[in-house]
């Protein structure tokens, strides 16, 4: 909701640009979207790591 509001403001004062703004959001959403499943990649072969190093601590601890 906030953002519609900011682009409605943005609307007002400078309507080009708010209008390349529409078009050019979904271009960087898509351009940025295999970084964001290479981050869930990463973040998943860090917490299997973490789950292998922890293990013996875990069974000690039991």
């Amino acid at each position: 909701m906030a953002a519609f509001l900011l682009w409605l403001i943005l609307l007002v004062v400078c309507w080009p640009l708010a209008l390349l703004a529409l078009i050019l959001y979904p271009l960087v959403w898509l351009l940025l979207l295999p970084f964001r499943l290479l981050g869930f990649a990463v973040e998943g072969i860090f917490g299997l790591a973490k789950g292998l190093f922890l293990l013996p601590a875990r069974l000690l601890g039991r």
